[in-house]
């Protein structure tokens, strides 16, 4: 059986290669084994074309191919393409973790809200179940407490009797569900933000931990953790990259270490030090986002205590508004926990995708490999470029930007993810780029360079090198997401990016919000109040006007006017009428009757025919 290429046939592949890993004790996402089918059909070696017909042998290699690759477990690139799909499938943004964090939490409260809501009780007896079921959603609702702790559960029922006593449950029964719902939630806001300050004050607090504290010390924990891998992975990628250089100047050496996968070592290195860097960025937001939050709770915690400070009786309008401000901050704290839960395990989950590289190059073999070979950092690397630039003269049709005379330079989107744009394609190894020496700007996009001499040779036929580089893509798919080819390839791109470009692997153009505004009305308004543009409102005022038939006229005699006014009166005539009953009536035709004699004939050759004409006259019926 043959075929094309269809998504029917990349299915049947996709499913064949699953199953084949699945025989043989390997169980592998159905994202892992798509990428890496669209990764073996791209890659130039095998010869595939994706507008060929396949025979059914073509099809089977093509599987085989396939599941070797996807046990192949001593190959890095495998471990950078697993390290991919998972990342992509797993990572989220904050706005995405604090909406799924509520989405969770409203499941899980959706049985008690039905509860209370769906519930009609009349008696005391229901009224104080219904109650206690505030109670537990109050509780639940915080987090702060566990529905088992018997002093947590006191302290939720004083604070909610003292904002929603029992006698107002007649009140809350009578209200829409929707009303119900949106009290529940104010309810255990308010309840939340009287634990707070009760616990502030030091006369409460049962099961409510102190997250101030421990985020001050989880969130330097974490970065430091953060820093320690990066810096590891940082000086495996410069120990890569420096045998690779080697490799390229000394034939002998190339021939002695070609059997060695540096390429996709340097490569898999550089993955996890993008991904390290997208969570180091999270914790850095994460830590600035904590010092705000404890601003902000102190100054509301402040200004809570000089509201209430020993009075006995405050308005509600005073200290309400205040409790709810404690409850949203201590909400923040909640979410900044469970980010910084959310970055330590994806570290700790991106760690098992290095660990093949402690298992091809131990310490000892790189020591010796790397006797004799400079090492350089990137650090090292940019600081050696940093007094040479372009010259603008030389390049009359293209355009170069420079730091200095730039405007929010720093926000320029760079192709390859900051790369150099030369030696990828033609050295096959990912250096930085310097933007000091300057930024080509060609066909829209943006492309640096690691040297003066990489950015003369790339600006001389720019399509050239930029078809290298996809080239080198497609022999290595993991560069795709490496250097951020998804415009090249987006028929390969992973499918959570395609429905989310905005967790920082899939970069948007920077886009400004901008808008003008007129005076609607410049000159001073000249409104007639008593204008009506209606013609049935006029007419209404008409014939109030005109209505006199109920009205009655008053007046008055003097002594000189007597018998000298004339009077008169009108009255409404009786009016004739009539009505007309309907009317039957009926005629009858007479039924026409003609008869024909000799039509049959006769003795005589010719017929004589004869009309005879029978119908009774009109005035006879």
């Amino acid at each position: 059986m043959a075929g094309e290429l269809t998504p029917r046939a990349v299915r049947r592949i996709i499913r064949q290669a699953g199953l084949r890993c699945a025989a043989r004790g390997h169980r592998l996402s159905e994202t892992l084994v798509a990428f890496m089918v669209k990764a073996v059909v791209l890659d130039p070696r095998n010869d595939y074309n994706m507008d060929e017909i396949l025979t059914e042998n073509d099809m089977q290699d093509l599987i085989q191919l396939c599941v070797t690759r996807l046990l192949d477990t001593t190959n890095p690139s495998l471990s950078t393409i697993k390290m991919q799909v998972y990342f992509d499938m797993n990572y989220a943004n904050r706005d995405e973790l604090v909406s799924e964090k509520e989405r969770v939490l409203e499941g899980k409260m959706a049985p008690v809200v039905r509860a209370i809501t769906e519930s009609g009780p009349h008696a005391e007896e229901e009224m104080e179940n219904v109650y206690q079921k505030i109670v537990t959603y109050a509780l639940l609702r915080s987090g702060l407490g566990s529905p088992t702790d018997i002093e947590a559960i006191r302290e939720v029922t004083a604070a909610l009797q003292s904002v929603f006593p029992q006698t107002e449950m007649i009140i809350f029964i009578s209200l829409s569900k929707k009303d119900k719902e949106q009290q529940l939630k104010d309810l255990a806001m308010l309840v939340t933000g009287i634990r707070l300050y009760n616990k502030e004050c030091q006369k409460g607090g049962s099961g409510i931990d102190d997250l101030p504290n421990i985020l001050h010390k989880a969130i330097p924990s974490t970065t430091r953790t953060l820093d320690e891998r990066l810096n590891s992975c940082q000086l495996l990628a410069h120990r890569y990259t420096a045998l690779l250089e080697s490799m390229q100047e000394d034939p002998h050496r190339h021939s002695q270490l070609s059997t060695f996968k540096f390429k996709e070592a340097l490569f898999s290195v550089r993955q996890y030090e993008a991904f390290l860097c997208i969570l180091q960025s999270n914790a850095i937001t994460s830590a600035q986002e904590v010092e705000s939050l404890d601003v902000k709770f102190k100054a509301a915690m402040m200004a809570l205590k000089n509201t209430v400070q020993d009075k006995i009786s405050i308005e509600s309008k005073e200290v309400f508004p205040l409790f709810m401000e404690l409850s949203k901050l201590w909400t923040g704290y909640q979410n900044e926990l469970l980010l910084l839960s959310f970055l330590t395990n994806m570290a700790d989950n991106l760690q098992q995708f290095l660990e093949i590289h402690t298992q091809l190059f131990s310490e000892e073999m790189l020591t010796s490999l790397l006797e004799g070979v400079a090492v350089k950092s990137d650090e090292e690397r940019i600081k050696e470029t940093m007094g040479t630039r372009v010259n603008v003269s030389d390049f009359k049709n293209q355009e170069w930007f420079f730091p200095e005379t730039t405007d929010n330079f720093d926000q320029l989107l760079i192709q390859y993810h900051g790369f150099c744009a030369h030696s990828i394609g033609v050295k096959g190894i990912t250096l930085p780029g310097n933007p000091a020496i300057g930024i080509l700007k060609h066909k829209e996009k943006y492309y640096v360079f690691s040297s003066k001499e990489a950015a003369y040779i790339f600006a001389q036929d720019p399509d050239k090198f930029i078809q290298l580089n996809v080239e080198k893509a497609k022999e290595y798919s993991e560069l795709i997401q490496l250097l951020e080819l998804h415009h090249q390839f987006e028929y390969l791109v992973l499918h959570t990016q395609t429905r989310n470009a905005t967790k920082g692997l899939m970069k948007r153009p920077p886009k400004c919000d901008s808008g003008t505004q007129t005076d609607t009305h410049i000159l001073p308004p000249t409104i007639v109040r008593s204008y009506e543009w209606n013609e049935w409102e006029l007419r209404r005022k008409a014939i109030k006007l005109a209505n006199l038939r109920r009205k009655l006229t008053h007046g008055m005699q003097t002594n000189l006017s007597h018998m000298r006014r004339e009077n008169c009166t009108q009255v409404y005539l009786p009016k004739d009428a009539g009505t007309q009953t309907k009317h039957d009536s009926s005629s009858n035709v007479p039924k026409p009757q003609i008869f024909l004699k000799g039509l049959r004939g006769g003795s005589s050759a010719t017929t004589h025919m004869v009309t005879v004409d029978l119908t009774r006259p009109l005035d006879e019926t």
